[in-house]
C-alpha cells in the first residue's frame, strides 16, 4: 500500500508540474474543434450516415484519424470511463490479489455486481465486472484498491489520459456517475481505448460475451457483456458501453480484421451499435 502512495504522488506531480502538458485551462476543456472545410466535407460525403453527435474512427496501429465529427469537444463519456479505470487497474493490480469490499465501494449505487461490504473479492473479478457488467461499484473497489480512494485514484485516471495524448479529459470518479468536472472527447477515448487493447489481459475481458465471477461466498455469478456488437458484428472484439442522460447513448467499438484493427467511438447517439458498425465497415474498405 506503501509503494501505491508513493505512486499517486508520483502521479500528482504530473499533474502540477509547471509548464508540464497536463496544465490546462477551462478554455482547453471547452475547446471546438473548427467546422469542416468544404475539401472535408467532400471527403466525408461517402462515410455511411452516423447518427451520433460526437464520433472517430481510428486505425489503433498508429492513430491515425478516418473519420471524425466534433471528436475533440469534451463531453460527459458516462460508463466508457471505465476503460481507463480497468486500464489502470491492469498496469497497477495483481488480478489473483484478494480486495476486501468498503462499505463505501458496496453500496455504490446504479449499476453493479453486487458487491457486499466486507466481502472478500478477486482483484481480477472487479475488473471483469467493471468492464463486461459496468459495475460501478468494482471500480470503486479497484479505485480504493490501488491509490486508496476514489479521489487519489481520479487524478491517476486524469494523468495516464494525458500522457496517452487525451488532453481533453478530465476524470472526477472511476465509474463515469455524472460530474460537470468529469469529460472526454471521443478522440480522447480513442486513443486511451487503443492503448488499453495493447494490453492482454484487457482485451482478453472486454471481447468476452459472458463471464462468471467467483463471490468469496462460495457462489458463482454469470454475467452479460453490455456490448451487443459482440453478437451482432463478427469482427468485434470490445470493447465499452456508456449511458446516462447527459451523455445519451456511447460506445466505444473495437473491431480487427485481417492486421487492420480499428477503433469506433460515437457519444450521445440514436444508433450506437449501427453507428459504430457502419463505421468500423467503412474503415475496413478504406
Amino acid at each position: 500500500m506503501a509503494f501505491r502512495w508513493v505512486l499517486t504522488c508520483v502521479g500528482l506531480s504530473f499533474l502540477l508540474w509547471p509548464g508540464s502538458a497536463m496544465a490546462t485551462t477551462e478554455a482547453d476543456a471547452l475547446a471546438v474543434i473548427a467546422p469542416a472545410t468544404p475539401a472535408t466535407a467532400k471527403k466525408q460525403s461517402a462515410v455511411p450516415s452516423v447518427t451520433a453527435e460526437y464520433a472517430i474512427l481510428i486505425d489503433a496501429a498508429d492513430r491515425r484519424i478516418l473519420f471524425e465529427r466534433s471528436a475533440m469537444t469534451p463531453r460527459p463519456p458516462a460508463s466508457t470511463t471505465k476503460i481507463i479505470t480497468a486500464l489502470l487497474g491492469v498496469d497497477m493490480g495483481d488480478p489473483e490479489e484478494e480486495t476486501i469490499v468498503s462499505q463505501h465501494a458496496g453500496t455504490t449505487g446504479e449499476a453493479s455486481i453486487h458487491l457486499f461490504p466486507g466481502e472478500r473479492v478477486l482483484f481480477g473479478d472487479l475488473l471483469t465486472g467493471a468492464l463486461v457488467k459496468s459495475g460501478n461499484d468494482a471500480c470503486v473497489a479497484i479505485a480504493e484498491h490501488i491509490a486508496g480512494s476514489e479521489e487519489f485514484f481520479a487524478l491517476w485516471m486524469t494523468t495516464k489520459a494525458r500522457l496517452l495524448g487525451a488532453k481533453h479529459s478530465h476524470f472526477y470518479n472511476p465509474n463515469g456517475l455524472p460530474h460537470r468536472l468529469h469529460v472526454a472527447s471521443a478522440y480522447d477515448l480513442a486513443v486511451v481505448s487503443a492503448e488499453a487493447m495493447r494490453k492482454e489481459a484487457f482485451a482478453a475481458i472486454v471481447k468476452q460475451r459472458y463471464a462468471t465471477l467467483e463471490h468469496r461466498q462460495g457462489w458463482p455469478k454469470e454475467i452479460k457483456n453490455t456490448n451487443k456488437l459482440l453478437w451482432s458484428y463478427p469482427f468485434a472484439d470490445g470493447i465499452k458501453t456508456g449511458t446516462t442522460k447527459a451523455a445519451g447513448a456511447c460506445l466505444v467499438a473495437s473491431a480487427t480484421k485481417g492486421d487492420k484493427h480499428l477503433i469506433a467511438v460515437v457519444l450521445h447517439s440514436d444508433d450506437r451499435f449501427g453507428d459504430c458498425q457502419r463505421l468500423l465497415e467503412y474503415g475496413f474498405n478504406k
